[in-house]
Parts: C-alpha cells; structure tokens; sequence
C-alpha cells in the first residue's frame, strides 16, 4: 500500500515526484514510455530546443544552456533523465496504467500488475489521445495526426492540406513551405493572432480554463484561450499567402477537399493538426467525468471534487509548460495534507 501513485513522468508528474519526495510521502511513479523525457520524447526532430515553444524547468534543477540546433526531444529526455537519477525518484517506465479502481476506501491501479494506494496523482497529459475530426466523404490519400510528423520528407512532393488552429499548424505549414512543399490552410473560425502578451493575459486565461473546469465542463483547446502569437516567421507566412486560411472543411473527396466556400483544391496528403484530448480512459471507471465530458475540479485546480484522494496535473489551466511544474507541486501539498487527515483520522 503506497501512500500516493503518481501516474505520467512528464513535467508535472516529476514535479508532484520532488515534492512527495521531499515530504517523505511514500510513493511510486509508473509511466508508461520506455524511458525519461514524457512526451517530449516523441516530438519530431525538426523541432529544435530553439524552435520549440519554452521549456520550463523541473524543481531545483535549472536547465542548463543548450545548443538550440538541437532537437528538443533529446535535450529534454537527457535532462529528465538525470533529474530522475539525481532525485532517486522511484519511477518505473514502461508501465502503462490500464485502470483505476476504488476499492475499501484505497485506490486499485492495474499496470504490469496491481498496486495499491491511499492517493493518486494522475499527470497523463494528452499526447496519447490524438483528436481526429469526421467530416462528410472520404479521403484516400496519406493522414497523419501531429503525434505522427516525423519530418517534411514524409510530404516530399505531394500537396498537404494542413488542418487546425493551433501553434503547431502554423509552425507545420512554415515548415513544409521552407522545404519546398505546397500546403493548403484550413480551420473552423478566422485564426485568432495576438500581437503580444503579458501576465495580464495569462492571470486570464487561467481564470477562464479554470472557470470551465470548475463547473465540469471539459477545458478548450489552448488556442480557443491564448490564442496565436504573432512573431517575424509568422507575420513572413501571412504576408506570402501561406497563413491565410481557406475556412472550414465542407467535405472531404478521394483527392480533394471541398470548402464551405465551394471551392475544391486537389490534395495528396492531410496533416491533422487538430489537438488531443486528455488521456483519460484509465479512470473510466471511477466515473469522474460529467454529462459534459469534464471533472468537477474543486478551488485548488489540482483536487478531483467528487473524489478525495484523486488529484489530477496537466488538465485544465495546468495542461501547458508554464502550469504543469507549479501544478506538480500543489499537486503534491493536497495529497500531503490529505494523507496527513487521514492519519489523524485513524488515530
């Protein structure tokens, strides 16, 4: 019986690790990947720590200045890696949760076998659950979700379509142009570019996903809150006809797609860059999630409302680089202190 499980070794994961850690909570981290680096592991190798939107520190251990040609994907594995070796966390990779249970007043959790636990941290994140949207017709060309880009030669010679409204799209279709391949723009509403931001801004968008979140409605995308940065590579795309939307999709045919504009471009390849969804499924069974497809999250963003015990990071306002360290830590404090109640209790 373990104190707390925590559940992903991504940034908020190691983070709620340190913290449980230094309070001498008894715990164990089980992640499902092979080794240290979260998701960033999987990311493309074209995405260079310099490319890459800022990546945050783990608690006490500053990362160190890197060579921004690098591929972030490495620099980050290296560097969780030996946060996990210099912490002594005891992290067990390769272990993917496939339920959690409430039995008696403990938590159940079936992996590469069954543990148990008076607290759960789940820090799963999102890139295991890639959103594919449906629209009308079918496609018979190649398809790739963004958890799938490797890198541009994957699109040598074809003509993508490039689908969502996010960072990723963006940087994707400067990509692919840079290379020399021919894309296509589409998403529901006109992209939302911002000039700049401040901590104004970002005391708001925490308040709205948090809002969301309280009331058990799932949180939006990142880019339905913050919106698109505007930088010098992205006003260069907008200026060249290559960041200028077409709308949204009406249909899709064998080798074209179809506007809501009417017109019809042929095309050789999509690139869906339409987001994920919280990878959730595990705790299916513990019927957190509302009509509307949220968790009822109580004040403190990090506690599950209907559930003591349950804490969750990297959903709602911590589902980002800039949340994800802080939220590990609140994370661990409410486990701390509810674990702390229930030793009072049994005294």
């Amino acid at each position: 019986m373990y104190s707390t499980i925590v559940i992903g070794a991504g940034q908020a994961g190691l983070s709620a690790a340190y913290h449980l850690a230094k309070r001498g909570v008894d715990f164990l981290v089980l992640d499902a990947n092979s080794g240290p680096g979260g998701a960033w592991q999987n990311r493309w190798d074209s995405l260079t720590l310099g490319a890459a939107h800022h990546i945050h520190p783990l608690p006490d251990f500053p990362l160190q200045v890197q060579d921004s040609t690098r591929p972030a994907s490495a620099v980050v594995k290296e560097y969780y890696g030996e946060y996990e070796r210099r912490c002594n966390l005891p992290v067990k990779h390769g272990s993917t949760v496939s339920t959690v249970r409430q039995v008696d007043g403990h938590f159940e959790v079936h992996a590469d076998q069954v543990y148990t636990a008076r607290t759960i941290i789940n820090a799963t994140g999102t890139w295991t659950n890639p959103f594919w949207p449906v629209y009308p017709g079918h496609f018979d060309g190649l398809q790739v979700h963004t958890n799938g880009f490797v890198a541009p030669s994957q699109f040598a010679g074809k003509r993508v379509l490039v689908v969502g409204a996010g960072a990723s799209a963006t940087q994707f279709i400067v990509q692919l142009r840079e290379a020399g391949i021919d894309t296509l723009w589409s998403t529901r509403s006109a992209p939302d570019w911002r000039d700049s931001v401040g901590t104004e801004w970002g005391l708001e968008v925490e308040r709205q996903v948090n809002e969301r979140t309280r009331a058990g409605l799932p949180p939006k995308s990142v880019v339905g809150t913050t919106g698109l940065l505007l930088n010098a590579k992205m006003r260069a795309g907008i200026a060249s006809g290559a960041l200028i939307s077409r709308g949204k999709i009406a249909r899709l045919e064998s080798d074209a797609v179809v506007f809501t504009d009417g017109s019809r471009e042929q095309i050789d390849a999509i690139l869906w860059a339409t987001g994920f969804r919280h990878a959730h499924r595990h705790l299916r069974e513990l019927k957190l999630h509302t009509a509307a497809g949220g968790i009822v999250m109580a004040e403190d963003g990090v506690s599950a409302a209907a559930m003591p015990g349950m804490f969750l990071v990297g959903y709602g306002a911590s589902a980002s680089t800039l949340g994800a360290t802080r939220a590990g830590r609140k994370a661990a404090l409410a486990a701390s202190k509810y674990l702390a109640g229930l030793s009072v209790d049994a005294t």
